[in-house]
């Protein structure tokens, strides 16, 4: 690769969604300084330093409403304007090596992929994960008018219509640093599962609620082998087991609400 094209921007928009991260977005706006030709920021309401940081950096700030994970992405999506995106959570960043093979996958031209896959490296609770929800790949960089978002209310994924590669280097996540952070998280996507699941009118069945717990543990647990993390494993473990328990817990509560209230003839 030549000089030149070692220090010039790529043909590549970064995407942003946030609301009040401003204790995270410096730190992901820093690993992509110089990478991409421009930086999109989708923010929802704001009331910390969030859109003041943004600007700093030299991105271009819209202010939206809050849809959901799935429609806001799409969003920013379409609001980038260059060939290729790079789709980022405000507490992620992308390491050296990681920035460095995204230059290199553009070395020769346009890339004749329609995505590149990265692995996500968590820290939880202050230190770095090594088995617990290790390997994490997530498909991050695509050709804009290749791809889309899809999903529900939570757990949404990025799609392309074409072939995909995966690049070296990690995504770094600074997951969560507080366990009730963590815990209330794992109830509202908890409930944000269950309502999807009542919207497409799935059935409540008693065998997800007793089953499913478990298996998401062992899945977890054993597995992925979260156990050699210590402790910390052995929450994110548990904390699994929660989310699938508590989604069709709340399954269960809106058909018995449902019962013990009909809608009326």
């Amino acid at each position: 690769m030549n000089t030149r094209m070692a220090d010039s921007p790529l043909p590549l928009s970064v995407a942003i969604i946030t609301r009040d991260e401003e204790a995270n977005l410096p730190r992901c706006l820093e690993s992509v300084a110089g990478l991409a030709t421009e930086i999109v920021v989708l923010d929802s309401g704001s009331t910390d330093a969030t859109v003041a940081i943004a600007r700093r950096f030299g991105a271009r700030v819209e202010i939206t409403d809050w849809p959901g994970f799935t429609i806001q992405k799409n969003r920013a999506l379409t609001a980038c304007r260059q060939p290729w995106v790079l789709s980022l959570d405000a507490d992620e960043a992308l390491s050296p090596e990681l920035a460095a093979t995204i230059r290199a996958s553009f070395a020769a031209g346009m890339p004749t992929v329609r995505g590149y896959w990265m692995n996500r490296r968590n820290r939880y609770l202050g230190a770095w994960l090594h088995h617990a929800w290790t390997p994490e790949w997530r498909l991050r960089l695509v050709a804009r008018t290749h791809a889309r978002w899809v999903g529900g209310r939570v757990h949404e994924q990025l799609s392309v219509d074409g072939p995909t590669e995966r690049l070296a280097g990690d995504l770094l996540h600074e997951s969560y640093q507080r366990l009730d952070e963590h815990l209330q998280r794992t109830l509202d996507y908890a409930r944000l599962g269950a309502e999807d699941l009542i919207a497409r009118g799935e059935p409540f069945r008693a065998g997800k609620l007793l089953l499913s717990p478990w298996g998401r543990l062992l899945r977890i647990l054993i597995g992925q082998q979260a156990w050699r993390d210590g402790w910390r494993g052995l929450l994110i473990a548990a904390s699994s087991m929660l989310a699938a328990f508590a989604k069709y817990a709340f399954v269960l509560e809106h058909r018995l609400r449902r019962d013990r209230d009909p809608p009326p003839p």
